[in-house]
């Protein structure tokens, strides 16, 4: 079977570099040696067990990757850059007809699926690569659909937790309570409460000192109206492996549909657990 080839981009960031390395093992996969990095970059190398990745800032990117393009024809991206960067990269993908896996978090949504419909690309947009993590939100969302309003007066509130360095809001925790709000629950992802700062997170939540750097806790509680009743939904995850096994899995499934022909869709996880 011929290996599917694939650019992760945000090197040397530590959820790429992970993906990177897992990506290194994957028989299905290979990873080319070129990585999208930010403009605050200063070195234009990066190194994963031992394969030597170089990094393209945004002043280089529209040569480097018309040459790349050339050089290596059809691949996929996969993007775990920064929020800030999610529209605009999406944007550079499909004008070159780029089909993409967007893990990176944040921006206008919205406006992301519509720029990938709008276009002759494809790809998978997810909040979360865990498979198990959106295997939950599957059965929550079947929950939403087939007992609207079931929680109807129940109060909602939902905390996350992690690592400093990620600056948005988890987009799995917004996800989760778009299902709530379906169920009945009056809440804003405002009211969203994200917890970034690591002593807080050893002392007070009991995260493990070797995951304060890379983590994403979750805990959803629904309490009665009259407080004699609380359902508590809780998904902890140390560490980002679990996050690669899915990313790789999405892009074999893309994969799979581009060889099919499709054009212009988006595809979420969920897609790909069902494919």
């Amino acid at each position: 079977m011929t290996s599917i080839k694939i650019m992760i981009n945000g090197l040397p960031g530590n959820v790429a570099s992970i993906i990177a390395g897992h990506a290194l093992q994957d028989s299905r996969i290979t990873l080319l040696p070129h990585s999208l990095t930010g403009p605050e970059i200063q070195t234009g190398r990066h190194t994963i067990s031992g394969t030597v990745i170089e990094l393209i800032t945004p002043a280089d990117r529209d040569k480097k990757m018309d040459a790349l393009i050339k050089t290596h024809g059809d691949f996929i991206s996969v993007d775990f850059t920064h929020p800030s960067a999610v529209n605009d990269n999406a944007v550079f993908y499909c004008n070159r007809g780029l089909p993409f896996v967007m893990g990176t978090t944040g921006g206008d949504r919205e406006m992301l699926n519509q720029t990938v419909r709008n276009a002759t690309a494809c790809a998978v947009i997810a909040p979360n690569m865990a498979k198990q993590i959106v295997g939950f939100q599957a059965m929550m969302e079947y929950a939403a659909d087939t007992f609207p309003g079931i929680f109807k007066g129940y109060t909602l509130t939902v905390r996350e937790s992690h690592q400093a360095g990620k600056a948005d809001t988890s987009g799995t925790a917004k996800a989760m309570v778009s299902y709530f709000k379906h169920m009945g629950v009056d809440f804003s992802p405002e009211a969203i409460a994200m917890e970034r700062d690591p002593s807080v997170q050893r002392e007070q939540w009991g995260i493990p000192e070797a995951y304060l750097s890379g983590h994403g806790w979750h805990t959803y509680r629904l309490t009665s109206p009259d407080n004699t009743v609380v359902f508590e939904f809780q998904h902890n995850v140390n560490g980002r492996d679990i996050y690669a096994e899915g990313t790789m899995d999405a892009a074999c499934y893309l994969d799979r549909k581009l060889k099919k022909g499709e054009t212009g869709r988006v595809f979420t996880m969920i897609d790909v657990l069902k494919g």
